[in-house]
């Protein structure tokens, strides 16, 4: 029997312990959030092994805590199929996006894109792109809230809800990108040691030997559990979901906003350095916590709390360490929810301040007060939203919502960008049809798809085989990209692109 679904003291205490620490840090930096820099960017000062953690924070959310944990704990070997697809979207950043993203933006990846092209028509589409990922990953985020704090805490749903919304909000609204990259640090700090400790004591059982951990689970599980092809059987289906995890982690609107928190291009790189070791030790960790979960709780068990075996390293934790080491991780757990929401928020918030209101309807004549005071308007709008799709989409499989975010992300965003930086004859219509092709193509192969179309929607056959549609999309977005650019030339971008290149490498005079 286990605990889950009741009031857990332990949980309650550790995650009131965060929430009040975290509100303290809100309050410290609420004194020192004076200006829009500062409310987007907490005035490019962190540092970057700060940044380091605050992007690892960012990026390790709870899908990726008990999501891959209990995929492995499922289908063992396959389930690193995303743990890889994430990381490995890391390399593609250091070496392609960071160092050029931060000389020529300032909050938000529209700033690298508009660089030399036209700013009203790139900014209103790139806004776009953003606004639909943000909400469909804020929407996967707060059901997600909703269903585990319901069996971690014993809350009622539309309570989880509210208070993951409500906490979010004080973060945001108050202390900006200052607060939210100090509970992005402290979350990633947790969720490190707490995901260590669990895979130490998974490991103590088997005398600190992987290899018999493995055996164990072949032992139990057949020789399948150490092979692919359970999970994702056909080869396509493969790339095009490998596709959709790498180009999205380079597209994801609040991982790349995090560029501009810090003072140079150089200080980008090395952060991407910390973050890229902490998340690939992160999803090292989660290999060992499923396997442990299959092996020490079993996978009747694990299935017979949750279906979609998220809970495997909550009673991994239960079976290792009681009641006690259960409310510790149900609070990281948490944790990880209220920084990702918070980053979203921000992110969201930037797209509509800065890009639609403060260059599209005011053209770039806009005060530091106006922009901040938009800014949080929009962070209390997003909010509300944010907590009302929560409620409506409550009870609904929501995992299609989090490829559809990588999807877009990938699509729309990261050829853009990509073009943006090391194309001369890309234009402003060719960056306007890529992202807006990105953004459609990704919204309706995904509703075609068998998890929408058949799953969801009950009908008998899908539309499209593919469930995740980034081998299509992706290339699509750069052909759309290519081919309008090359018909309707623009020569003023053309000869722009002398100057961006000058100051992506060399930074700003």
């Amino acid at each position: 029997m286990t605990s889950l679904g009741e009031p857990n003291v332990v949980a309650i205490v550790w995650f009131l312990g965060f929430v009040l620490i975290t509100l303290g840090i809100t309050w410290w930096a609420a004194r020192r959030t004076r200006t829009t820099s500062d409310f987007f960017a907490a005035g490019g000062n962190v540092s970057a092994v700060q940044n380091g953690f605050a992007l690892a924070g960012d990026y390790m959310s709870a899908a990726s805590f008990l999501g891959i944990a209990g995929l492995v704990s499922k289908s063992g070997f396959d389930g690193l199929i995303y743990s890889v697809g994430w990381l490995v979207g890391w390399p593609v950043i250091t070496f392609l996006i960071a160092e050029p993203l931060r000389n020529l933006g300032k909050y938000t990846f529209a700033d690298a894109v508009a660089y030399r092209l036209r700013q009203r028509p790139v900014r209103i589409a790139a806004a776009g792109s953003t606004l639909a990922v943000v909400t469909i990953y804020l929407i996967a985020q707060m059901v997600g809230a909703g269903g585990l704090i319901h069996l971690l805490f014993g809350l009622p749903y539309r309570a989880a809800v509210a208070i993951v919304g409500g906490v979010m909000l004080l973060y945001v609204l108050f202390g900006g990108m200052i607060a939210t990259t100090w509970v992005q640090i402290i979350k990633a700090g947790l969720l490190l040691v707490g995901a260590t400790l669990l895979a130490l004591l998974v490991l103590s059982k088997f005398g600190f030997n992987p290899l018999a951990l493995f055996a164990e689970a072949r032992r139990q599980y057949g020789d399948g559990v150490l092979a692919p092809g359970d999970l994702v059987a056909q080869p396509l289906e493969v790339v095009s979901l490998g596709i959709a995890l790498m180009f999205g982690t380079a597209g994801l609107p609040h991982i790349l906003m995090r560029f501009y928190t810090v003072p140079d291009a150089q200080t980008a790189r090395r952060s991407v350095a910390y973050a890229t070791s902490l998340i690939g030790f992160f999803y090292l960790v989660t290999f060992v916590l499923g396997f442990g979960a299959s092996v020490l709780v079993g996978r009747d068990a694990i299935k017979s709390v949750d279906k979609g075996y998220n809970m495997a390293a909550p009673l991994l934790a239960e079976v290792l360490g009681g009641t006690g080491f259960l409310g510790f991780i149900s609070a990281v757990a948490f944790a990880t929810i209220l920084a990702v929401v918070a980053g979203l928020t921000l992110s969201g918030a930037a797209a509509i301040a800065h890009d639609l209101w403060g260059h599209v309807i005011r053209d770039g004549k806009i005060t530091e007060t106006e922009q901040l005071v938009v800014a949080r308007r929009a962070t209390v709008a997003l909010a509300l939203l944010a907590i009302l799709l929560g409620i409506v989409f409550e009870g609904q499989n929501v995992a299609f919502m989090v490829g559809l975010a990588f999807a877009i992300a990938a699509s729309a965003n990261f050829p853009a960008l990509l073009l943006s930086m090391t194309w001369r004859r890309f234009t402003t219509r060719g960056a306007v049809a890529s992202m807006v092709t990105g953004t459609l193509s990704s919204l309706l192969l995904i509703t075609l798809s068998p998890t929408v179309w058949k799953d969801l929607l009950g009908n008998p056959e899908a539309v499209i085989p593919l469930k995740n549609p980034g081998i299509i999309t992706v290339p699509l977005a750069f052909l759309v990209a290519i081919v309008v650019s090359l018909i309707w030339p623009e020569p003023e971008a053309a000869r722009g692109f002398t100057d961006a290149h000058d100051r992506m490498h060399l930074g700003a005079d």
